[in-house]
């Protein structure tokens, strides 16, 4: 997924995350604390997000657009959503994730969007609500 953020000042950035997702409302990742699109965050929670498949050919394809709010998580809910990254990254044939991997002293932290709105785009870039 592109996840798009904006610093305090709102210059924008994008960055592309390897992601899990709850239900299609909350969207999760690890992300270094220090990277511009996880600063950006603490600062702007607000983001938007497109997911869409790059491999398709030109004037075919779709994308789902999202507004969202991002948080680095560090509540009750970190033991569930760490679980839902984890089982995805398995999934894609990588390593099992723990509370471990995303606490201090590792490098990484787990974040989460939930999402406020999701659409795709039909004729004339005329929005489409996606019901959540």
């Amino acid at each position: 997924m592109v996840l798009a953020t904006a610093d305090a000042d709102g210059q924008p950035w994008a960055s592309p995350v390897y992601y899990a997702h709850d239900a299609y409302r909350q969207f999760v990742w690890v992300s270094a604390p220090d990277a511009t699109h996880s600063q950006n965050i603490a600062a702007r929670p607000d983001v938007s997000i497109v997911i869409f498949d790059s491999r398709v050919p030109i004037n075919s394809g779709q994308a789902v657009y999202m507004s969202a709010v991002a948080a680095e998580v560090t509540g009750e809910d970190r033991e569930q959503l760490v679980e839902t990254f984890s089982k995805r990254s398995q999934q894609h044939g990588a390593g099992a994730w723990t509370i471990a991997d995303v606490e201090t002293p590792a490098r990484l932290r787990l974040y989460v969007a939930s999402v406020d709105e999701q659409f795709v785009l039909g004729d004339g870039d005329q929005r489409i609500s996606v019901s959540l």
